[in-house]
């Protein structure tokens, strides 16, 4: 590809990232004019309420990052957690093979009741 043609395209895709943003600038704008309930008054009404809420979590977002108040992934609270979560699901794990092996050992007694080996 051509130095021109690269150049061409890189213009391009940066138009097409300007239009984009551009859009949903103004989708946020639109949606926080909005009154409550209206989202439901059709699609665009609620790409408009949808968008101007995640422009509203997204500035919350920057500022807990900004203020140091997030634990970045791979924390010791993220992995605290997920060991937690991964404690939970052994724990229910043990308790349904408990069961499992209560109910076959029912079985297997009933079976060796009726004389069947």
């Amino acid at each position: 590809m051509a130095e021109d043609q690269f150049m061409r395209f890189l213009a391009a895709w940066a138009l097409v990232h300007e239009t984009a943003d551009e859009g949903w600038k103004a989708a946020v704008v639109r949606g926080a004019e909005q009154e409550t309930g209206s989202m439901e008054a059709g699609p665009e009404a609620f790409v408009d309420g949808l968008s101007a809420m995640i422009a509203e979590e997204k500035e919350r977002l920057k500022a807990a990052l900004a203020s140091g108040e997030v634990e970045a992934p791979g924390s010791k609270a993220d992995v605290g957690s997920q060991l937690d979560d991964l404690l939970f699901e052994v724990r229910e794990l043990r308790g349904r093979l408990e069961s499992m092996q209560t109910t076959l050992d029912a079985v297997l007694a009933e079976d060796e009741d009726h004389g069947v080996k």
